[in-house]
């Protein structure tokens, strides 16, 4: 089956400083709150949260009980505890929520080019942190600000991750490995995500993001 995954960051004022271009990604309340009235009774939709901020708590999960919707979140285990991101508390509660808690590694640096000890860190002893947290398996990553290559994935494959989601803007299989997501940017409507990302794109917009993808994969 073809799904698209929806993919928010932080939601109304940041608590934290932010990384550079990372404001990009924060949307207003407004916005989110309309976006999600948008795939409500949508089951090709799939939602998700990378950078585990405060917000995910704070303003995500109540609206998403609200209407019925799961999602995944994506924590960067570094930051647990810390102003502004979520703490292990908040983890538990979306997890006893009903959510499912995935990886985006210890400290948001991509995960391209890492050396052994580097890559052991953010690929599993993240992760192993999060399990605790959780008590339960974390079956999920997402790769840190989308970028990746062979040998990444390559890493990745051996450790058994059920998915592993990227930031390449196109539909997705829902069987397959690898999950491309859309990102929720910072200037865009519940109008315009309804048309550039709910609706199937053209024959001719699905052939170049795919092949896009395909040279990520290979380089």
């Amino acid at each position: 089956m073809r799904v698209v995954n929806v993919c928010f960051h932080g939601i109304g004022t940041p608590q934290r400083v932010l990384e550079p271009g990372e404001d990009s990604y924060w949307i207003s309340r407004d916005t989110f709150l309309g976006v999600l009235d948008r795939v409500v009774a949508r089951d090709h939709v799939r939602l998700s949260f990378d950078d585990g901020n405060a917000s995910d708590v704070e303003i995500a999960l109540p609206a998403l009980l609200e209407r019925g919707l799961t999602a995944t979140f994506f924590v960067v285990a570094g930051r647990l505890d810390q102003p502004g991101s979520l703490g292990r508390d908040d983890v538990r509660r979306l997890h006893d929520a009903g959510m499912t808690i995935g990886n985006h590694g210890m400290t948001h640096r991509p995960w391209r080019g890492l050396d052994a000890a580097r890559r052991q860190e953010e690929l599993v002893t993240s992760r192993e942190v999060l399990e605790q947290v959780t008590g339960s398996r974390v079956h999920d990553a997402a790769l840190p600000l989308g970028r990746y290559d062979r040998a990444v994935l390559e890493a990745l494959r051996p450790l058994r991750y059920r998915t592993v989601q990227t930031s390449d803007r196109r539909w997705a299989r829902s069987d397959r490995w690898l999950q491309p997501r859309y990102s929720i940017r910072h200037g865009d409507s519940p109008r315009t995500v309804e048309r550039e990302v709910l609706r199937p794109p053209p024959l001719h917009l699905q052939a170049r993001s795919a092949l896009v993808g395909t040279v990520k994969r290979l380089r």
